[in-house]
Order: C-alpha cells, then sequence, then structure tokens
C-alpha cells in the first residue's frame, strides 16, 4: 500500500513539474489567438464581419447587401463582448490556398434590381466599410502618407463603393468595389516549409467586366483573364450601381513573404497617425499634473503642518475660543449630511466601478485583452462589473453605519439596482433605436435575457453578501465627539460658493484624462484600435491622484471658512470632471464627426451619457474618500479639550 502511495505521489511530481515548466511556454495563448502553422497548399477561408461606417454608427450584417453568398451561411461563435459591439462574423465564398497566387476568380454575377439597387447606393452615400477576417486578422487597405517618408497609413476595411461623376456630366454617379486585389502576408519558418500568416491587405477596384457571348459557368471575361495574365489595376472603367445592372464579383490573390514575425503582426494595426505628436501631448499633460500634484501636496504638508502645531500649543480654553480655522467646526464636521442614504448608494457603486476599472487594466497591461480576441475587453468589464458586487454592498453598508443608520438592507437593494438600472434604461432605448434601423449593432434578446440574469444572479446577490459582511463590521468611530446643536456656518466668500467650488474642482481631473479622451473617442468613433494600456494605467493612477488632492484642497479652504458639509460636496467636487467630459464629447461630435443622421446622434450623446456618468461616480468616489480619510486625519492630531 504504502508503494502504491509513493507511486502516485511520484506520478502526480512529475505531472506538476511539467506543468509548470513546460505550460508557461503556452499560457498567454488565448482560445482563437494561438498561432497556425501553414504548408503550401492549405486551406484559407475568409470571414466576413459587419459593415461600418463612421457618419451613422449603425453596423450592419455583411449579407444584408446582396453581396455573392457561399451554399451555406455559417455564423460564428461569438462572445458577450462581440454581440454587444455588433459584430456578425459569418462564412464567405472568398477561399484561397496558401502561397498560391490567383487571379482573376469569378465568385458570382448579380443582376440588379430596384430593391438591391437602392440598398448598394445607401450604403455608397453613408460611406460603409466592408470588413473580413484571415486568420484572426482584420483586412486592411493600405494608404500611403505623402507627409513622411516610406509612410503608409492602414485603414480598417474597404468601402462598399464610391460616388463620381462621368467626364462632362453633372451628375453623381454610385460605383461599386467589384474587385478586390488581396495580399496576404506570410512568414516563412526557415526550418521547415511552414509559414504563418502575419498581415491581410486589399486594394478594391470598381470594374465594368466585359465578356463576348452569354454568361455561363465557363465564360472569359475579358477585362481580366489569368491565361493572358491580364489583371485589373485601376477603376479607369467603373460599375455603376443602377437598376438591371450586371456586377460580376472578382477577386485575385497575392502572396508576399514578410520578415514580421507572427508575435509582432499586430504591430501594424495598432501603430497610430501622428503618433509622435500623441506620445508628446500624452506625457506634456502627465508632466504638468503631475508637477501641480506636486506643488497641492507640499502647499497642504506645509500648512497643515503649521496648522496642527499651532493648535497644539494654545495653552487656555479661552485661546482655543479665540482661534478660527478648521478646529472651530469639529463638533460638527462628521455630522450625517442631508441625503445620507443617497450617498452611501453612491459611493458604493463608484468602489464597484473602480475594482472593476483597476481589475480590467491590470489584465489588459498582461495582455489578456490584446485586440486579437475581439470583444475580450468588454465582456472581462461586464463579468468584473458583476463581481464587484461584493465590494459595492461592503463599501454602502459600512458608511450607512457610520451614519447611524438601521434599515441596510433598503441601502442594500438601492444600491443592487439603481446605478445598472439607470445604465439599463438608457441602453434598452438606444437599443430599440438601433433595432428600428434593423441594424446589427441592436443587441439581440437572448443577450439581453443574459445580461439581466447576471445582474439578478450574480450581481444583486453578491451585493447583499457584501453588505452582510459589512453589517458585521464594527463601526467606524469618529476621531471627535459630534454635537449635539448644529453650529451656524457663517457667510462664505463668493469663491467659497458650493457651485463655483465644485465646477472649479472638476478642470484639474478632466486636464489629466483630455489627451487620453481624444484618443479613446477616435478609437471607438473612427473604428481604429487602442492599445496603448501602459499608458492608460498611468492616465488613470494621475486621474487619482489629481482628484484625491483637488478634492483635499478644497476641503480643507471650505473647513477654514468654518463650512463644515463637505460630504456631498467631495464628491461632487471631483465628479464634477464628469461635465466637462461630456461638453467635450459635444466639442468633438461637432468638429471631428461627420454623423448626419439625428438617430446616429442620439445614440452619440447617449452612449456619452452613460459614459460621463460612470465617470462621475467613479470620480466622485475618489474624491470622497480622500476627503473621508483627509478629514479623519486631521481632527486625530489635534487635541480637542
Amino acid at each position: 500500500m504504502e508503494g502504491h502511495r509513493f507511486q502516485v505521489g511520484w506520478v502526480f511530481s512529475v505531472f506538476l513539474l511539467c506543468f509548470f515548466f513546460f505550460f508557461p511556454a503556452h499560457c498567454f495563448y488565448l482560445p482563437g489567438v494561438a498561432p497556425e502553422d501553414l504548408q503550401k497548399g492549405d486551406p484559407l477561408y475568409v470571414k466576413v464581419n459587419k459593415l461600418t461606417s463612421t457618419k451613422t454608427q449603425l453596423p450592419f450584417s455583411y449579407y444584408s447587401l446582396p453581396y455573392c453568398q457561399p451554399e451555406h451561411i455559417v455564423d460564428n461563435a461569438e462572445n458577450l463582448g462581440e454581440v454587444l459591439r455588433g459584430d456578425r462574423i459569418e462564412n464567405s465564398p472568398y477561399e484561397f490556398k496558401m502561397r498560391k497566387p490567383q487571379m482573376c476568380n469569378i465568385v458570382c454575377r448579380k443582376v440588379l434590381d430596384k430593391k438591391t439597387a437602392k440598398a448598394f447606393k445607401e450604403k455608397i452615400d453613408d460611406e460603409y466599410r466592408v470588413n473580413m477576417i484571415l486568420d484572426n486578422l482584420p483586412l486592411v487597405v493600405p494608404v500611403r502618407r505623402f507627409d513622411q517618408e516610406n509612410g503608409v497609413v492602414y485603414q480598417h476595411g474597404f468601402h462598399v463603393g464610391l460616388k463620381g461623376r462621368y467626364a462632362g456630366s453633372k451628375e453623381e454617379k454610385q460605383f461599386i468595389n467589384n474587385h478586390l486585389t488581396f495580399t496576404v502576408k506570410y512568414h516563412k519558418d526557415p526550418h521547415a516549409d511552414s509559414a504563418r500568416i502575419v498581415g491581410f491587405e486589399v486594394k478594391p477596384f470598381s470594374v465594368k467586366h466585359e465578356y463576348k457571348g452569354e454568361w455561363n459557368e465557363k465564360t472569359r471575361l475579358t477585362t481580366c483573364d489569368p491565361q493572358t495574365k491580364r489583371a485589373v489595376t485601376s477603376s479607369e472603367s467603373p460599375q455603376e450601381v443602377e437598376e438591371t445592372r450586371e456586377i460580376i464579383f472578382t477577386y485575385d490573390v497575392e502572396f508576399q513573404e514578410s520578415d514580421v514575425k507572427w508575435a509582432y503582426r499586430w504591430d501594424t494595426y495598432l501603430l497610430m497617425a501622428d503618433d509622435q505628436i500623441h506620445w508628446f501631448s500624452i506625457v506634456n499633460s502627465l508632466m504638468t499634473v503631475l508637477f501641480l500634484s506636486g506643488m497641492v501636496a507640499i502647499i497642504m504638508l506645509r500648512t497643515l503642518y503649521r496648522d496642527i502645531s499651532k493648535y497644539n500649543q494654545l495653552e487656555t480654553q479661552e485661546e482655543a475660543q479665540e482661534e478660527t480655522g478648521w478646529k472651530l467646526v469639529h463638533g460638527d464636521v462628521f455630522r450625517a449630511p442631508a441625503n445620507s442614504d443617497l450617498l452611501c448608494v453612491y459611493v458604493g457603486t463608484g468602489v464597484q466601478f473602480f475594482g472593476m476599472i483597476l481589475v480590467t487594466m491590470i489584465f489588459a497591461l498582461l495582455g489578456f485583452l490584446s485586440p486579437s480576441n475581439r470583444g475580450g475587453l468588454m465582456t472581462a468589464m461586464l463579468l468584473l462589473w458583476v463581481f464587484m458586487g461584493l465590494f459595492a454592498g461592503y463599501s454602502s453598508v459600512r458608511l450607512y453605519k457610520l451614519f447611524k443608520g438601521t434599515e441596510w438592507k433598503k441601502i442594500t437593494l438601492i444600491t443592487a439596482f439603481m446605478f445598472p438600472a439607470t445604465i439599463f434604461s438608457i441602453f434598452f432605448v438606444l437599443n430599440a433605436l438601433i433595432w428600428g434601423q434593423k441594424s446589427s449593432g441592436a443587441v439581440p434578446f437572448g443577450t439581453m435575457i443574459a445580461l439581466v440574469l447576471l445582474w439578478f444572479g450574480i450581481s444583486v446577490p453578491l451585493v447583499f453578501i457584501g453588505s452582510h459582511i459589512g453589517i458585521q463590521k464594527p463601526t467606524i468611530q469618529d476621531p471627535v465627539k459630534t454635537s449635539k446643536i448644529p453650529r451656524q456656518i457663517p457667510e462664505q466668500a463668493w469663491y467659497m460658493n458650493p457651485t463655483f467650488s465644485i465646477l472649479i474642482g472638476g478642470i484639474l481631473p478632466f486636464g489629466a484624462v483630455f489627451i487620453e479622451l481624444f484618443l479613446i473617442l477616435t478609437s471607438i468613433w473612427l473604428h481604429q484600435f487602442y492599445y496603448i494600456f501602459g499608458f492608460l494605467f498611468i492616465v488613470f493612477v494621475i486621474l487619482i491622484v489629481t482628484c484625491a488632492e483637488i478634492t483635499i484642497v478644497l476641503c480643507y479652504f471650505q473647513l477654514c471658512s468654518e463650512d463644515y458639509r463637505w460630504w456631498w460636496r467631495s464628491y461632487l467636487t471631483s465628479g464634477s470632471s464628469a461635465l466637462y467630459l461630456f461638453l467635450y464629447a459635444a466639442f468633438y461630435f461637432f468638429t471631428k464627426l461627420d454623423i448626419t443622421k439625428p438617430v446616429s446622434g442620439v445614440l452619440y450623446f447617449g452612449y456619452m451619457l452613460i459614459v460621463s456618468y460612470s465617470f462621475f461616480v467613479l470620480t466622485g468616489t475618489i474624491g470622497f474618500y480622500a476627503c473621508f480619510r483627509f478629514t479623519r486625519l486631521i481632527y486625530s492630531s489635534v487635541k480637542i479639550e
């Protein structure tokens, strides 16, 4: 028996050693992200994704247009994040053979009727782009930059078509891109015949194909022919989109060896235009905020040190009474504020949001949320939001208990439902608008049910569990006793007016994220990749420091003016940065975007309202806890008679 145990233990030990020594080599290969070694002649299947437009912001499925279809359309299984993004990934009739070039392959022939011609025209007018995928790489169109030597910018997807005029005509026509010249870049293994795909590019052309005789399966085109080596190189004779017009869809495939290794193939997609200006702006913004934060910290530390030393040196009660400043309001500073229940709810929600953002950024920094894992970022944020409900319940009830509240279950219920219900209501209205436009961006009913189940099935119970843990903890003790009769607040100077000081307090936190906000808005609304999470994390840390310091400074000035109503003002001071965020979003809409449809405008402002509200909750909570810690620290440092 002992020999058997030894043998089992030895096998288990060997298994563990093998697991820890050999598994790490592949531990960061997420599903669908691992490299695929391809031999010459292996089949390559191109998948199609949604049609997108920066003018409408309404995605549509590829086959919503009468493009060529395979025998059976197969939907790829999408994760929650992909569905919410509007991705609809399906198979296509475009099939290649690895490292075997093809010329003028005919996909299909279409004769347009009134309905199909109208559909193509509308998408061309709205500047829709076709998105495709090969080996998990999105299709890009290389565009030469004339302001840089050998500079190339990659645009995601190709236009459905373009608008133009015939020579001598003033009437504008729509022309469809019906010929695609694909370039598949690969990196060859020097020790084997296998290769890995590292790039997927296309050059679209509009060509009015011609042929002799009547159309049949064996018809050869005269405009491009692999036997005569005649290829499409321009759109000099474009294919017009009109009713009864015949459109022939064709494609070429070229294979090009590349020095780029598989591990670095996404670098091309993640390079931004004007990257040097962006980097300089970000660094400049960070250095400015760091300098201001350092100055604020030095001033606060020196002033507070002098105040505390002076107060502690007072010898008599009369001297203490004659003194003015923040020490005079020690009997009221920890008095429960008006609407304390709502404050507890907002603080708990902010803690939940802070935890979600922090953990998401850590995962992103570790590479788990790379763009190759489509929808991963949104899926991670949703799941983390759900699980962070534990901390929301704990935080809100702990604060509620400090205010000597007794109905903790009511507070827990409001914490679990208020913020999510508000966001879900706005999202539901926006989704109804998208559904009314028959866009693929509309979240399906099944996914809506899944979101509700996540909310009610996991988040709500976790909020109650957190609240139960929080209510069992001993009550936080105030460093000084609260007097029974509230002290009268003297008349305040104009610059200490609550509205004025709150609005001033939001400027610095907004300044900390200003440049990064521009990049994020560009990535979302102009359909570009965003993957500088390292800088984003630094900006997030700077945001935390800035929110904390500006709130502490204004809270200190408020207490020195003998105004002890700091609870809500500390939350609103840093939270007011959300107002500037929304105003900047409006400025961005009118200056950077070309959205003309009312529905698209409503969608933009609806989503930015959700973002701004979330930012308010996040920054407000940071400012509140900074001020909460600050007041407890200074009042515990002085002798109160």
